[in-house]
């Protein structure tokens, strides 16, 4: 009885203990198209990347939504 109240414990700390631990993000998958803006169209083909309403070419920061 004892031994068992033991391991019952020991599986209670072990379960609190790592329920603190943290994931890793996955990697991105195979073809996964990245779009920083979220506007809906891939920064490989989107004309303002930043969303801040400079088109790409005009904008001195193209990834930095706060500066023109």
């Amino acid at each position: 009885m004892l031994k068992r109240l033991c391991m019952i414990a020991l599986c209670g700390a072990s379960l609190a203990t790592l329920s603190a631990c943290v994931v890793a993000p996955a990697a991105p998958r195979p073809g996964y198209v990245h779009d920083g803006d979220r506007d809906g169209v891939p920064n490989r083909y989107d004309r303002d990347r930043d969303n801040d309403g400079v088109p790409n070419r005009y904008d001195r920061r193209p990834y930095t939504p706060y500066q023109r």
